[in-house]
């Protein structure tokens, strides 16, 4: 079998994978969790970002006749953008935190006028701050629509998805199940908290920025030089389109891809585990399924 013929059935082979990958990402699935998994990868894309990253990949590969290469271009669409790109998620998670602290203070002041915990909800829906009013606002028309409380309190958990709303949580589930006392001064105690974990992730993330800032710098290093030797002196690259030297390029790519990947994992905050995922009532007790 001779190297052109072998190059022509890898081509094949990462063209099927890519109409694969394409096809797996444009199915619908399951609403999946958002938060961070230890192990996973940031392949996070839409299906029209799937596709961009096959066509990269079976384009490349055809120019250079590397199927590596072309394996090398889908990842890098897939994963570029969130490596070079701003943190959104953690933004996204800080100011969902501030938005719970806002609203405990508002269930708070608002409950302290002599209003039931119902009551308190239903006025500070409309006026929560925005990262957390669509799941306030579903939470009012559960209540409005006669569903209990406590199940309209975890559903809104479950929509938030988030361990510190979950503390807030279960303090008004409790309240309304059992009849808590002081959840005022319990719900100004947690805002008091949540301020603190505001001020603290902010803190860590000003100093994880600056992680980020150099895997930026790295990649786009290797990528410049990467793109240099490709287009000014492509001769250099010759040896790599024999099969031993397209290992040899999978090899050294594995290595910087796992490298990218450790740093990217330095840079990300791991979140804390929810405490009311998958809890209900059961026989006037809350149990875990």
């Amino acid at each position: 079998m001779t190297h052109g013929v072998l190059i022509g059935l890898l081509l094949g082979a990462g063209f099927a994978l890519s109409v694969w990958l394409i096809v797996y990402g444009a199915l619908p699935r399951p609403h999946a969790r958002r938060a961070a998994r230890r192990w996973r990868l940031p392949l996070q894309a839409s299906g029209r970002h799937w596709l961009a990253a096959a066509v990269a990949g079976v384009l490349t590969g055809a120019v250079t006749g590397w199927p590596v290469a072309g394996l090398l271009a889908l990842v890098g669409v897939l994963t570029l953008p969130r490596l070079l790109g701003q943190d959104r998620q953690a933004a996204a998670r800080t100011a969902k935190l501030e938005a719970v602290a806002v609203w405990a203070e508002m269930l708070r002041d608002t409950l302290s006028a002599a209003a039931g915990l119902e009551q308190a909800i239903l006025a500070t829906a409309p006026v929560a701050p925005p990262a957390l009013r669509e799941e306030t606002a579903r939470l009012s028309a559960r209540i409005d629509d006669g569903q209990s409380l406590g199940e309209a309190l975890r559903a809104f958990a479950d929509e938030v998805d988030d361990a510190t709303c979950d503390m807030v949580t279960a303090a008004l589930v409790m309240a309304a199940e059992r009849q808590a006392r002081q959840l005022a001064a319990l719900l100004g105690q947690l805002a008091a908290s949540t301020r603190e974990q505001v001020t603290m992730r902010l803190k860590t993330e000003a100093g994880r920025g600056r992680v980020r800032t150099s895997v930026r710098v790295i990649t786009c290093t290797t990528l410049g030089m990467a793109a240099g030797l490709v287009v000014l002196n492509r001769a250099y690259l010759d040896p790599y389109g024999s099969v031993e030297g397209q290992l040899v390029l999978a090899l050294v790519s594995g290595l910087f891809a796992g490298a990218f990947w450790w740093l990217m994992k330095i840079a990300t905050m791991e979140e804390e585990p929810r405490v009311l995922k998958g809890v209900r009532p059961t026989a006037g007790e809350v149990v875990v399924r």
